[in-house]
């Protein structure tokens, strides 16, 4: 008989409630537990795992490895997909996998190369993939000068911190003053240059942003499935422009995804993020973790999720090419459980949104 495969997740975002669906629905009917942690009680990742707890809070990036070992021992983790403090985790590899836990993560020096946006774009420079012109600034003088330079060859210029995720920081300037137009409607990230450089001068403390053009759509992610042995498995493209999302497999998109994920070892799931810059495609991101939109691959009858996880395992599972491309669709919002309580428990299956049980 088959063992059930323990998987945890830490500290991810909501949307991987997707991802455990997809472990769950595996074609290979094999059977899996989830466990997933989380600092917010009201995560949904809580309630749809099947053992879920809260994490500490404060620990610093050596304390929640010693967290993350413990968890691994104590539930008996055959998988595990860490988010939070990747880079200190994966630095332990051997230490989890004398615990019989394999690290669906790349290993250090792939992650460390991906932390820091200028050493990341400084990398893939080397090897031939083309980026977006870009200036590193910490202070409001080296501001000023990158977008004066932007601006006289006629791009708008935008910042993002160097080292972050998930579109977290990211502003475009704008010489419009500060006027009502900025105060109706949703919030925007348009910001005007001399607050931001006021709010510089005023501040005890350096930046340290990535200031760029800021880039045209699509925005194509590649997603990646890379083997031990550094060869790429999958990868397929998921574009956005506007609301519209669809797929593609040219290869303007992914053979420089191939490259990056190969030439670093990206090993097991990565995201690959580009945009337009006049007529050429440019690297935007590289994140070193599954993105949040992996489970669209399912529309074009992927489970990336199961496939990593069975990699990770020990089973090759050969090239991974889409039977077909999805239509074009959209992503709305849906409803999902958060647990009723507050404290560990225990995943139930029964009818209707219950959140489960408490687990000792």
């Amino acid at each position: 008989m088959v063992s059930r495969v323990r998987v945890w997740l830490n500290r991810t975002y909501a949307e991987n409630v997707f991802f455990m669906d997809q472990l769950r629905r595996n074609p290979c009917d094999r059977a899996v537990d989830i466990h997933a942690t989380h600092g917010d009680p009201d995560s949904p990742v809580l309630a749809a795992a099947d053992t879920a707890e809260l994490e500490p809070e404060g620990l610093s990036p050596a304390a929640y490895v010693e967290y993350a070992l413990d968890v691994c021992a104590r539930r008996g983790i055959d998988v595990f997909v860490p988010r939070l403090h990747q880079a200190a985790i994966v630095a332990h590899r051997a230490e989890f996998e004398a615990l019989g836990t394999v690290l669906l993560a790349p290993p250090p020096q792939a992650v460390a190369v991906f932390q820091d946006k200028v050493i990341a774009y400084e990398a893939v420079q080397a090897i031939g993939v083309p980026v977006p012109p870009w200036w590193r600034v910490r202070d409001a003088d080296e501001l000023v000068a990158a977008v004066e330079a932007l601006e006289a060859a006629g791009h708008r210029a935008c910042f993002k911190p160097v080292s972050g995720a998930g579109g977290v920081g990211f502003r475009v300037v704008t010489r419009a003053p500060f006027s009502l137009v900025h105060l109706e409607g949703f919030p925007s990230p348009y910001v005007p240059l001399d607050q931001v450089v006021e709010a510089m001068r005023q501040a005890q403390e350096p930046v340290d942003w990535l200031v760029m053009p800021r880039l045209e759509q699509p925005e194509v992610s590649v997603d990646c499935l890379t083997g031990p042995d550094n060869r790429v498995r999958m990868a397929v493209g998921r574009t956005k422009n506007g609301r519209r999302r669809g797929f593609t497999l040219h290869e303007q998109w992914l053979e420089p995804a191939r490259r990056i994920a190969e030439g670093f070892g990206l090993h097991h799931l990565s995201n690959i993020q580009f945009r337009m810059f006049g007529e050429r495609p440019v690297l935007m991101d590289v994140n070193t973790r599954p993105a949040g939109g992996l489970h669209q691959l399912s529309l074009c009858g992927i489970n990336a999720p199961w496939t990593a996880v069975r990699m990770a395992l020990g089973d090759d599972p050969g090239e991974i090419t889409p039977p077909f491309l999805g239509q074009d669709y959209t992503v709305v919002a849906g409803p999902r459980p958060v647990r009723q309580v507050s404290v560990p428990q225990q995943r139930v299956d029964s009818v209707g949104l219950a959140a489960g049980v408490v687990s000792l």
